[in-house]
């Protein structure tokens, strides 16, 4: 399981857009919070995508009530790849892990996200997003779920992601 976690605001960085020809495109957005929600996500290598929605900042207990959750879905266990944040080498992350043998951790190299598969399936939803005008937090949450929903159901661009992370994935399982 590839796993991270990224924010997303009102003032996301805007993409190309179109309008009638002699004017100028606008895109009217709220001039909230700079940080309205953060997002955990979780790509497997058998194409599931598991995400938790978080408002703010994550912290973590934050990352905590993921990993709870996702051993309710695989209670055998699974192996975890993630970053090297704060938030995962904490104290209490590592209490929580070291009780939870079932779960492997095997750490990214430092400073390489572009290893990480889950990068580009996140990047690829914030892509669709680009130019959206969500009126407040809970219509952002039903823009990254529809998003999520999205990438679910297509297999070929989470393969994508896996090849473009570098991995000799042939297929999801």
């Amino acid at each position: 399981m590839f796993f991270d976690e990224f924010g997303i605001s009102f003032r996301e960085r805007l993409g190309p857009t179109w309008a009638p020809r002699g004017r100028r495109p606008v895109i009217k957005r709220t001039d909230a919070d700079r940080r309205a929600l953060s997002t955990l996500a979780v790509l497997t290598i058998r194409g599931k995508v598991y995400k938790r929605h978080v408002k703010g900042s994550i912290a973590s207990p934050n990352v905590i009530t993921m990993l709870k959750w996702l051993l309710h879905f695989m209670p055998e266990g699974f192996v975890l790849v993630w970053d090297g944040a704060s938030i995962h080498r904490s104290k209490l992350t590592r209490c929580f892990l070291t009780q939870h043998p079932e779960i492997a951790v095997e750490p990214m190299p430092p400073y390489a996200p572009e290893l990480n598969a889950e990068e580009y399936s996140h990047g690829n939803v914030k892509q669709h997003l680009r130019n959206a005008t969500p009126a407040n937090t809970s219509h952002m949450r039903q823009q990254l779920n529809r998003e999520f929903n999205r990438l679910r159901r297509r297999p070929d661009l989470l393969l994508a992601c896996f090849h473009a992370a570098g991995l000799t994935v042939k297929q999801l399982w």
